[in-house]
């Protein structure tokens, strides 16, 4: 049993590199690329226990780096020739799923043409069992839909060498104890086992002494900031700038971004080349009224906007739950904002991406910020921007704006039930619901949206008829 607590002051700078693992040159090299140069404590606890085929429990917390410390894992037993079910990754959330997903792909790029499918609920389950009938070496998915592909026997798991539990605590409280007992048991007894989890409740040894075999057990009782943000600069011209925004969007693909600027000039103009690529973005800055402030802010914490576009001035008082990346498109005039524009992503559990852009005539101001934060810029050139994805960068949501809230007694529980309960839609299909006093609005998963619109106008909420529209195409025609 190895148990790893690391000192609460430990430097990022003493953390091992990825060179001293034994990964192959083409995988060193993408992590090269992708900026990952030394290790977090969990990537460095645990990634010598699962390259050497041990089974694992790891705690530690969302933010940590754990996506990649099983991924890389699983990658380096992978074989690319055979279109079998090798690895499968299960995660208490189609969000989850989505972003270790992403960060599987992003990974994976070492090797060609490695396939990875999400199995999420809230989908039909006809592409997905196309897509499984074309093979898939690597699937990731929530406890349900795993279950549904089994029972179906679409899904199928000979050769599958290593199965993740990631957040385990999370599955459990969710209630999928019995569902990720059977999902295991479909699985060959010959396999790595990797649990994690931020919590160790009785049903983790439960789980533990079912479907794990000796496994070695890594614990991290302590959270550094320092790894949940990770900062990266480019050198831009004055004639770069705006479009290397898109340029940084393609490349990472976070799900959400906040891009500020300096000026309402500058939003504007970004704004612009930002919808000229195809981005669904919006702005906020102090000319905006007050219910187009709201509405705007509505779509972005729900995660029906992909990059929110504003001024320092608008974007005081903001508080995101879940971004994954700050873009600063001008340096700041003042070094003490920098650090909170970028301390808007990395929250409480999670990581983030602090991308600036600075041209020759901001190098002082970079300067001003390395001196005040103690840190040294490091800084990256352009043209190491790929797109990592064919596909436009698309929010899984859409916002549908109820014409009725509070006024008319409505509460988020009866748009709830107006969608699960009668239209027949599952909760997790669901997004955020807000409740303004004359409006509401409520996100629902993109592949169900104009079906969901279209049963809302056709039944009622709290007994009534309502209109409801897609809150863009409202925006967009004022």
């Amino acid at each position: 049993m190895t148990q790893i607590t690391p000192p609460a002051s430990a430097d990022a700078s003493t953390n091992p590199s990825f060179n001293e693992l034994p990964l192959s040159p083409a995988m060193q090299a993408n992590l090269q690329q992708l900026g990952y140069l030394t290790m977090t404590p969990i990537q460095a606890a645990s990634l010598p226990i699962a390259l050497a085929g041990h089974d694992l429990i790891a705690q530690a917390k969302t933010g940590s780096g754990k996506t990649a410390a099983f991924a890389l894992a699983l990658l380096t037993k992978l074989n690319p020739r055979n279109f079998g079910v090798q690895a499968m990754v299960l995660c208490p959330t189609r969000e989850l799923a989505d972003q270790v997903t992403q960060e599987i792909r992003r990974l994976a790029r070492a090797e060609d043409n490695i396939k990875i499918l999400t199995l999420c609920g809230g989908a039909t389950m006809r592409p997905q069992i196309s897509s499984l009938e074309h093979g898939a070496h690597i699937v990731v998915g929530t406890p349900g839909r795993i279950m549904d592909h089994l029972e179906r026997g679409s899904l199928n798991l000979n050769a599958l060498n290593t199965l993740v539990l990631d957040e385990a605590d999370r599955m459990l409280d969710m209630g999928f104890f019995d569902d990720i007992a059977k999902v295991a048991r479909a699985c060959p007894k010959e396999r790595q086992t990797l649990l994690f989890s931020a919590t160790y409740p009785e049903g983790i040894a439960k789980l533990s002494q079912q479907f794990l075999r000796k496994p070695q057990e890594v614990t991290l009782t302590e959270q550094h900031t320092a790894t949940k943000i990770r900062q990266r600069f480019y050198e831009v011209s004055r004639e770069q700038r705006l479009n290397a925004v898109g340029q940084l969007l393609n490349h990472f693909r976070p799900v959400s971004t906040i891009a500020f600027c300096n000026t309402r000039q500058q939003c504007r103009d970004l704004l612009d080349v930002l919808h000229k690529q195809g981005f669904n973005a919006l702005t906020l800055h102090g000319e905006l009224e007050q219910r187009e402030r709201d509405q705007v802010l509505v779509q972005f914490a729900n995660r029906s906007c992909s990059v929110l576009v504003a001024t320092d001035v608008a974007a005081r008082g903001l508080d995101i739950a879940q971004l994954e990346a700050v873009i600063n498109v001008d340096i700041t005039f003042e070094p003490e904002v920098h650090i909170h524009r970028i301390g808007r992503t990395g929250r409480v559990d999670q990581e983030g991406w602090a991308l600036s852009l600075a041209s020759g005539n901001e190098m002082d101001r970079v300067m001003a910020i390395e001196k005040l934060h103690g840190m040294q810029a490091e800084w990256h050139p352009l043209s190491e921007l790929t797109p990592t994805g064919t596909d436009v960068l698309m929010p899984p949501m859409v916002t549908l704006q109820i014409l009725g809230g509070r006024k008319e007694k409505i509460r988020a529980g009866d748009v709830l039930g107006a969608l699960t309960k009668d239209a027949g839609f599952t909760k997790e299909q669901i997004g955020k619901i807000n409740v303004t006093e004359f409006s509401t609005y409520v996100a629902v998963e993109r592949k169900i949206a104009r079906e969901a619109l279209r049963k809302l106008n056709e039944g009622k909420v709290k007994g009534k008829r309502v209109k409801v529209y897609f809150l863009h195409e409202r925006l967009a025609s004022a």
